[in-house]
């Protein structure tokens, strides 16, 4: 992979996979700009430490990046132990709202990519919901969607990765056939970062010991960046509209 002469802005930027993609794309030769809410300890091309669960905050973020951005990289979020309108205002609503105000500023060529989740594998079981949802207009609009469809607090992360995978599935081929601008997902099952322990707690031990025997062992966090720095390359210039998994085969043992 080859990122000379490409800006990318990576959320999420001071831990876990958006530390290990910043690195990884500027050893590639990458500018970086980081968005977090805290100040990350590693060597990027700019930062804006930023909360993206409002939309002001997002404008404001927004307002501090470059002219032309090539790749966005959505990989901030919060776990499913966090209440459930900020699950949604920063895992949905919020990477919503940034890719928007941000998609007017990439070249074709450029590419999104979302982290979801395996935990979103059952959008299927929601489509009707989740397409609905993808079609409000705007941060406030989906916010009043959900205050009318009101989400558990038990299945709140699930839900709101299921709806990220819907919503990158239904806008990616307008953007792609639009703009050139591809929009894909990342999938990862378990990944050893800072939030691992939120997971646990949120899935119960009884499903997480259930589940171990399914995998060798969580993944490393620098294993996810390579997959997400490849959709942005011009290696998957043909890639557009997918999730992919990056699990270590987990995802397979359901079927």
């Amino acid at each position: 992979m080859n990122f000379h002469g490409k800006t990318f802005v990576v959320t999420g930027v001071s831990s876990g996979i958006g530390s290990d993609t910043a690195k990884l794309v500027r050893l590639q030769g990458g500018r970086v700009i980081g968005i977090d809410r805290h100040v990350p300890a590693l060597t990027l091309d700019g930062f804006v430490q930023a909360d993206l669960s409002t939309p002001e905050a997002i404008d404001a973020a927004v307002a501090q990046l470059p002219a032309q951005v090539d790749a966005l990289c959505n990989i901030a979020g919060v776990p499913g132990t966090a209440p459930v309108d900020l699950v949604a205002r920063v895992n949905y609503l919020g990477l919503r709202h940034l890719t928007e105000a941000l998609l007017p500023r990439m070249p074709e060529g450029g590419s999104v990519v979302n982290i979801a989740s395996i935990l979103g594998a059952e959008w299927p079981q929601r489509l009707e919901a989740h397409r609905a949802l993808a079609e409000t207009a705007g941060f406030a609009a989906g916010q009043a969607w959900l205050a009318a469809h009101a989400v558990s607090q038990e299945r709140c992360y699930q839900y709101f990765k299921e709806a990220l995978i819907v919503w990158t599935y239904t806008q990616s081929q307008k953007t792609f056939l639009a703009r050139g601008i591809r929009m894909n997902c990342v999938a990862p099952g378990p990944v050893m970062t800072p939030i691992l322990g939120d997971f646990v707690q949120m899935l119960g031990e009884e499903r997480v010991q259930k589940d171990a025997h399914r995998m060798k062992r969580p993944a490393f966090s620098d294993e996810v960046a390579p997959v997400v720095a490849f959709l942005c390359s011009d290696a998957a210039r043909w890639v557009s509209g997918i999730n992919l998994p990056v699990d270590g085969g987990l995802a397979s043992t359901y079927i």
